[in-house]
């Protein structure tokens, strides 16, 4: 029943205005993002990287920053950034997925990131923003608790407030990258508040008193996800206390296209290495890629990462739009891609036969990432869910 009324959507949505082609620009810039990720992340790069605490290399952080400014992609110009749009960072975020990039990006400069830009005043933007586009300081975005829910209402992290002052309780779960991080953007509710009422973004220094960091063990090593217990921390507003709610999901829905285009990169980077390897591998005397049955499921690997790609640039697009179905299709995307990328993993171990499932070949990195990133800011089903419920609103 469910997935039928997702496909009706899907079918609705094709033959819009949307175009889902880029631009000689967008192409450039993609050709600049995929030589800096081939030069700084290969895969043993990758394997470095993932087994330190910090998750990523300074260095690199630095280069990425300072020779392409990737960090400021979303952040206007008149602070300190590039002033680009949601098609721009999809393009970023596809070619750091291909080469599963280790760094502080998604959660720093996209989830972080978004969370000022849509609740912090001028002054705020002017104190905060500056440091982010050039990649000095690292941010994270604190929202999901150990419910593991990603909305609104399933907040109970409370801040408190004393003549002016606020002070934040509870524990917040999943937080990416935010051992690591200089400062914590954490979502927390007034008290006695219920639902989406009294929703506000704070700032806590990652070195508050009271803070307590823990890094979490996680199927995949390339994404530092740490909980935070948060403890009489004392707290600065972020824009209008108790009116965050719409902000904290405007948030959300970029992060959603956002992920989905990184997803989407994985899932084509996979596509091509199964494709390589049975054009490689003998047995029986033949390739494995003249086998009609392996023609069958690369053909049908290759349509469902072409059906999931339109879907997020789709979303890209809507997101760069402002469109009033971007809920709708953020979901649609996300559900989409983490559907499909786990697919494609699953497949490509199996076309690597024994050899997929060893330490050494790279396919089982892309399969944990799949999988991280299937259920990091809500599950498919989730996502189906509210795609319908976004879609019957419009």
């Amino acid at each position: 029943m469910l997935n039928g009324a997702v496909y009706s959507v899907v079918n609705s949505i094709q033959g819009t205005d949307m175009r889902y082609s880029f631009t000689d620009e967008q192409e450039q810039f993609r050709d600049f993002v995929r030589k800096f990720m081939s030069s700084h992340s290969a895969t043993n790069a990758v394997r470095v990287q993932m087994e330190t605490e910090q998750g990523y290399d300074r260095d690199v952080w630095k280069n990425l920053s300072e020779s392409l400014g990737l960090p400021g992609l979303l952040i206007p110009e008149e602070y300190g950034g590039q002033g680009f749009g949601a098609i721009e960072l999809g393009i970023a975020l596809e070619e750091m997925g291909r080469s599963l990039l280790c760094a502080p990006y998604l959660g720093s400069s996209v989830l972080a990131t978004t969370a000022i830009l849509n609740t912090g005043t001028d002054k705020e933007k002017n104190q905060l923003l500056p440091d982010l586009a050039a990649g000095k300081k690292i941010a994270a975005l604190a929202l999901a608790e150990p419910s593991g829910q990603w909305d609104a209402a399933s907040i109970e992290t409370v801040a408190q407030e004393s003549n002016g002052n606020y002070r934040i309780n509870g524990t917040k779960s999943f937080v990416l990258d935010g051992s690591s991080a200089d400062y914590i953007v954490v979502v927390a509710r007034q008290e006695n508040s219920v639902g989406e009422a009294g929703i506000s973004f704070f700032i806590v220094d990652s070195s508050a008193a009271g803070l307590d960091k823990r890094l979490l063990d996680t199927v995949d090593e390339t994404r530092k996800l740490s909980e935070l217990k948060f403890t009489d921390v004392a707290a600065k507003p972020l824009g209008t206390v108790g009116d965050g709610a719409e902000a904290l999901q405007q948030t959300l829905n970029l992060s959603y296209v956002a992920l989905a285009n990184e997803m989407m990169g994985g899932a084509q980077k996979l596509l091509e290495n199964a494709l390589e390897y049975a054009q490689l591998r003998v047995q029986f005397g033949r390739l494995i890629g003249s086998f009609q049955s392996m023609k069958h499921k690369l053909a049908d690997l290759l349509m469902d990462v072409e059906l999931a790609k339109s879907a997020v640039y789709y979303a890209a697009e809507a997101a760069a739009e402002g469109a009033d179905d971007l809920p709708a299709v953020a979901s649609l995307a996300k559900a989409f891609a983490s559907d499909t990328y786990l697919k494609v993993a699953a497949a490509c171990i199996q076309i690597h036969g024994g050899i997929g499932f060893t330490w050494e070949n790279d396919t089982h990195l892309y399969f944990k990432r799949a999988k991280s990133s299937e259920v990091f800011l809500g599950g498919p089903d989730l996502h189906r869910e509210r795609l319908i419920q976004n879609w019957q609103k419009s």
